[in-house]
């Protein structure tokens, strides 16, 4: 596939997966004793470990709500294609789990303010209550890899915070991967009980970036003047050691049912800025990786934090899952 081919393909996919609709925003809550109110419940059920993946934003926003209706069947199906984008990272560890939610709206993040809280209130009430039921009728004491991206990853941070002061369920965290979202150190401090991950095998701990080009200073994400605490998926170091392209196992560019259309190691390199703490991504340009979402400037490679690291974070999930293990089997020991 030539480079014009694969931006093309890549902006067809991220359109429909990033949901540019304007379809009428109900306030129906979820059941989640139902089938309907799950996207994943229970895919893979000879894994070892679960899944608690919650979806990036898919819904634009309508006239009438900023939280998208679990009514609206076009912008459901743009959520299952986003979460299929992301699932070959997971799937061959884990039984998977993902509630449909009344997800905050793009509109919402360009409001900002007082109404982009409420939004995300709502979406928070939703996986909220979907990870009780899980954690109840589900779960039964087996491991959990908890992971999002974007607001997805805003919402498990929020589920960290409140669920994982409890010593018994944050011994079964092999990991949290908060990709796409910043966790500064303030949310530490008000959670005390995390930690960020600081190579590639420790356990319990969160795993964040958010790439974007060496010269951009500033972001919705990680606005200027807000340092991000994360961690090098190509080196898995928490300094500015840079990780050459070589280091990256396979970038993966997929369609809406998960499969690979392309895949590329070797695409490129990163290391960590000293003061953003954002992922700094060499060996590509703007030009050929566009922002697609007005909500992010030039050189900001929000949607492709996970394509561009695909390999790498799927061999993560496996490396830290047995980690987990063998620290388990040591206990019980």
């Amino acid at each position: 596939m030539s480079r014009l081919k694969q931006g093309i393909a890549c902006l067809l996919v991220f359109l429909v997966a990033f949901g540019w609709s304007s379809c009428a925003a109900g306030q129906g809550e979820p059941d989640y004793s139902r089938q309907t109110a799950w996207a994943y419940n229970g895919i893979g059920e000879n894994q070892e470990a679960d899944l608690f993946l919650v979806c990036p934003t898919v819904y634009s926003g309508s006239e009438t709500s900023f939280n998208m209706s679990l009514q609206d069947q076009e912008t459901k199906e743009a959520f299952l294609g986003a979460l299929n984008m992301e699932r070959g990272i997971y799937e061959k560890t884990c039984r998977m789990y993902a509630p449909y939610y009344r997800q905050a709206s793009l509109s919402a993040y360009e409001e900002q303010g007082p109404a982009m809280e409420q939004a995300l209130s709502l979406a928070y009430e939703d996986v909220s209550a979907a990870f009780d039921y899980y954690l109840e009728h589900e779960n039964q004491g087996r491991p959990i890899v908890l992971a999002g991206f974007s607001q997805g990853s805003d919402l498990c941070l929020r589920l960290l915070k409140e669920y994982f002061d409890d010593e018994e369920l944050s011994s079964r965290l092999v990991c949290a991967y908060l990709i796409g979202w910043r966790v500064t150190q303030e949310d530490l401090n008000e959670a005390p009980w995390l930690s960020m991950a600081q190579g590639e095998k420790d356990v319990g701990v969160l795993v964040s970036f958010n790439s974007e080009a060496q010269e951009v200073t500033s972001s919705m994400i990680v606005p200027e003047g807000v340092k991000t605490l994360s961690i090098n998926p190509l080196n898995w170091k928490t300094d500015g050691t840079v990780a050459s392209k070589n280091e990256n196992l396979g970038a993966c560019f997929t369609d809406y049912e998960g499969v690979i259309l392309e895949e590329k190691a070797g695409l490129c390199g990163g290391y960590l800025d000293a003061a953003r703490g954002t992922l700094k991504v060499t060996d590509v340009t703007p030009e050929e990786y566009p922002p697609v979402l007005s909500l992010f400037e030039e050189g900001v490679y929000h949607l492709y934090d996970y394509q561009f690291f695909f390999r790498n974070l799927e061999e993560n999930v496996s490396v830290r899952l047995e980690q987990w293990q063998k620290q388990a089997s040591a206990k019980a020991a």
